[in-house]
């Protein structure tokens, strides 16, 4: 019996410091934007922006890449999709995005993931799903519109928009790749080494992309504006490059990999609030109060869609194994 309680405590301990390692993602990630805005407005393309973040972080985890370079052996086709989709693909849309529309709504637009990993499933796959799954779709959409605010013809960027789903496109990648090998016990690949060779393939396609030796380097020199207040255009970048990326990545992998990407990612919901609040106080983005309520439907949305596992077939034996995994097939993705 103690030995049960000892397993029992230890195991709940374990989930608290998962969860905790969940928010702090959240929070470090939805500060990206907020930096990122300021250097934008200065001068810089979002291109640059993003690849001055992902370089810089591929440089930190650099020793990490070293020590895991059996990696590149064992699991290329991993370390290739998250570097495309988890690290260049959701960061370039998003500061693209951030350029033409506000961080909150960018932010919202983003998290109608969870809508779209459901729509996957359901309609790709051709496996049914739960009907609260299907609620948290549609109350996704529904909250969707409230935020473009599509009765005024949607007054955003449309392309903004565009970049902010495909954003959300790549979010989904993110999340299912992150959760990989995580019931492979030893086998399992490192995070730390997947983040680490994720970001270098995230910065060697974007240093192809954005092509950094055409950007005006004077401007991190300078200061940028926050919302009319001075702010070192260098301290925003080392927090971009340290906090919502090294610390963003490595906290939001161990996450997912400790409660599975369903939990986590309801749990990095807690980003576009932290994103939107931080936007409205630091950058004067000020949402309307239907927009507001519509993002509240978005992540409540988003909430029941990414929390309810798909349904299992009827004809599936019970023997067969385990509970099925809500964002994806593992064949499907290597």
């Amino acid at each position: 019996m103690p030995v049960r309680i000892s397993q029992s405590s230890q195991a709940g301990r374990g989930k608290g410091v998962a969860l905790g390692l969940a928010i702090g993602s959240a929070v470090a990630f939805g500060g990206s934007g907020v930096a990122a805005k300021p250097l934008i407005e200065a001068g810089l393309d979002p291109l640059h922006v993003v690849w001055l973040r992902v370089a810089g972080a591929a440089l930190v985890m650099l020793p990490l890449a070293v020590r895991h370079r059996a990696l590149l052996r064992d699991r290329p086709a991993l370390l290739a999709g998250f570097g495309l989709l988890g690290v260049a693909g959701v960061q370039a849309c998003y500061f693209a995005a951030i350029s033409r529309i506000p961080v909150g709504v960018a932010l919202l637009v983003e998290y109608f993931a969870p809508a779209l990993v459901l729509g996957w499933v359901r309609f790709v796959q051709r496996r049914p799903v739960t009907r609260a799954a299907a609620l948290g779709v549609v109350l996704a959409v529904g909250g969707l519109a409230c935020v473009v605010e599509v009765w005024s013809g949607l007054s955003f960027d449309a392309l903004g928009l565009l970049l902010a789903l495909g954003a959300a496109c790549c979010q989904v990648g993110y999340f299912v790749l992150s959760d990989q090998g995580s019931d492979s016990g030893d086998e399992a690949p490192d995070p730390l080494g997947v983040i680490a060779y994720g970001l270098l393939v995230g910065a060697a396609v974007l240093t192809v992309v954005a092509r950094p030796w055409n950007m005006d380097w004077s401007v991190l020199a300078d200061t940028a504006h926050m919302n009319g207040t001075p702010v070192a255009a260098a301290l925003l970048l080392a927090w971009i490059v340290l906090v919502a990326t090294v610390v963003a990545y490595v906290t939001g992998v161990l996450a997912v990999r400790r409660l599975s990407p369903q939990v986590a990612g309801v749990v990095a919901c807690l980003e576009a609030v932290i994103a939107t609040v931080l936007a409205w106080f630091l950058l004067g983005e000020h949402l309307s109060a239907p927009q507001l309520v519509g993002g509240a439907i978005v992540l409540v949305g988003a909430f029941i869609a990414q929390s309810s596992a798909p349904a299992k077939s009827p004809v599936e034996p019970v023997a067969s194994g385990g509970r099925e995994r809500e964002l994806s097939a593992r064949g499907n993705v290597t």
